[in-house]
C-alpha cells in the first residue's frame, strides 16, 4: 500500500481524531435541522488534517509551514464554534471542554513542528 508523508505525522492524526468527534457532532446537529452549522463544522474540521496532508507535500519548509498555519486558523475556527454551539446549547459544557483542550494541545503540536522545519 502507498503511504504518504502526512500518515506519519502525530499531528495528522490528532487532527483525523479531533475531526471524527466534530463529525459526529455535525450528524447531531443536522437531525435538528441546523444544517449550516453541521455544514461548518465539518468543513472546519477537514480542513485541519487536509492543510496538514497538503502541505506536507510541498516542495520546501516554508510552504509547509504556511499550510500549517492554515490548519491552525482551521483549529481557532473550531474552538469558536465550541462556544457557539455550548451557547445555544447544542453541547454540552463537558463536551466544549474536552473538544477546546485537544484543539488547544493540537495548536501547540502544530507550532512545537514548525519550529522543527525552520530549524
Amino acid at each position: 500500500m502507498v503511504k504518504f508523508r502526512f500518515q506519519d505525522l502525530e499531528i495528522w492524526r490528532m487532527a483525523i481524531e479531533i475531526a471524527d468527534e466534530l463529525f459526529d457532532i455535525a450528524d447531531e446537529l443536522e437531525k435538528r435541522h441546523l444544517f449550516r452549522f453541521a455544514e461548518q463544522l465539518r468543513a472546519s474540521g477537514l480542513g485541519m488534517s487536509n492543510n496538514i496532508a497538503e502541505g506536507s507535500g510541498s516542495e520546501s519548509n516554508r510552504m509547509f509551514s504556511r499550510y500549517l498555519d492554515i490548519a491552525r486558523s482551521s483549529i481557532f475556527e473550531n474552538a469558536n464554534v465550541m462556544f457557539i454551539l455550548h451557547r445555544r446549547k447544542l453541547i454540552t459544557e463537558e463536551k466544549r471542554d474536552n473538544l477546546l483542550e485537544r484543539l488547544d494541545h493540537l495548536s501547540r503540536k502544530i507550532t512545537n513542528f514548525k519550529r522543527t522545519l525552520s530549524a
